[in-house]
C-alpha cells in the first residue's frame, strides 16, 4: 500500500459513542500529514469546523487513498458501496454488535489509526452482485440482494433460474442471494452455505418456505440468476445490502450476476475468514 495522503471519513449515526475515536483519528492523521475528508453529513453530524488538514462539506465518495470508517457492518456496507469499483480500501473499526468486516476493535484505539494512515493493512477484493446489469452502487451487493414479500400481504410465489434454466419455484417470505462476504449475515439466518471469503459465486436460500424440498443452492460465478414473481396480483420488495431499491411486480424478473473485484476492504496481515469466523461469531455465542 502506497503512502496514505488523503483519507475519508465515513461514520455511524450515534456520533457520540465514536467521539473519543474521532479525536484519536484526528491526532494520529496530523502526525502523519494526512488530509481527513468529511461530505456535508458527516460535517454537521460531528459539528465540525474548519481546520488544518481537514476537508470539510466534501462531496460524497471523493477521491481519497483510504476509507476510514467508525461503525458497525452497515456502515462499513455503505462504504464500500460509495468506493464500489474504484480500488480505495476501507479500513473500519468496529463499533457495531457483529462488526464481520471490520479490520479491527475500538480498544485497538490510537495504533489502529496510526497503522491505517501508514497504510500498514492487506488488502482483499470483495466480489458484488450486479442487479440488472448495473453496476453502478445502489445496485450492486455488496453483501446480498433480498426479495420479500410486502408486510400483510399474501406470501411470495417466486421461481428462479439458472442461465435462463428456471431450477425451481417457492412459496415463501422471500429469497436471498448473497456474496460469500454475504453469507454469513441473511443467508446464514436462513440456513443457507457459509461461504469463504474467496470462493467464487453465489448463494441462494429462501425466507420461511412453504417446502419440503427447497434446499439452498451455490451459483457458479460465470452463470447469471434470475429471480421471477409468480403471482398475478402482488408485489414483491427488493432489498441491495438492506436498502428498498426496486419493487417487482407481478409477472416481472430481475437478473443478477456475479462480479468480482468490485470491493476493497483493508485487513491486518495474516488474517483469515476462518479466524474472523471463530472469533465474531464464536464470542456472540459465549
Amino acid at each position: 500500500m502506497n503512502r496514505v495522503r488523503r483519507a475519508t471519513v465515513i461514520t455511524h449515526r450515534r456520533p457520540d459513542e465514536i467521539a473519543t475515536a474521532l479525536t484519536e483519528l484526528r491526532k494520529a492523521a496530523a502526525e502523519a500529514g494526512v488530509e481527513l475528508c468529511f461530505d456535508e453529513e458527516e460535517t454537521r453530524k460531528h459539528e465540525l469546523d474548519n481546520g488544518a488538514g481537514l476537508a470539510l462539506h466534501a462531496p460524497v465518495g471523493c477521491k481519497a487513498d483510504l476509507c476510514v470508517v467508525l461503525g458497525g457492518d452497515g456502515t462499513i456496507l455503505q462504504a464500500l458501496r460509495t468506493y464500489i469499483g474504484t480500488g480505495t480500501p476501507v479500513f473500519a473499526v468496529n463499533f457495531g454488535e457483529v462488526g464481520f468486516l471490520a479490520t479491527v476493535e475500538p480498544e485497538e484505539g490510537g495504533d489502529a489509526f496510526r497503522r491505517a494512515l501508514a497504510g500498514n493493512f492487506e488488502t482483499m477484493e470483495l466480489p458484488a452482485i450486479v442487479v440488472d446489469g448495473r453496476a453502478e452502487a445502489g445496485w450492486s451487493a455488496i453483501n446480498d440482494v433480498s426479495f420479500h414479500r410486502k408486510p400483510g400481504l399474501r406470501v411470495a410465489d417466486l421461481s428462479y433460474a439458472v442461465s435462463d434454466e428456471e431450477v425451481g419455484r417457492v412459496r415463501c417470505d422471500g429469497i436471498v442471494v448473497s456474496t460469500p462476504a454475504g453469507s454469513t449475515g441473511y443467508n446464514l439466518a436462513n440456513g443457507g452455505p457459509v461461504m469463504a471469503w474467496g470462493v467464487e459465486g453465489y448463494a441462494v436460500s429462501f425466507i420461511a418456505p412453504h417446502s419440503l424440498t427447497a434446499r439452498g443452492l451455490v451459483v457458479a460465478p460465470q452463470d447469471t440468476l434470475s429471480v421471477s414473481n409468480r403471482s398475478r396480483e402482488e408485489p414483491i420488495d427488493v432489498t441491495v445490502d438492506g436498502r428498498p431499491i426496486y419493487e417487482l411486480g407481478p409477472g416481472e424478473s430481475l437478473r443478477m450476476m456475479f462480479r468480482d473485484g468490485l470491493g476493497t476492504l483493508a485487513q491486518i496481515p495474516g488474517a483469515s475468514f476462518y479466524h474472523r469466523l471463530r472469533q465474531k461469531f464464536g464470542r456472540l455465542a459465549s
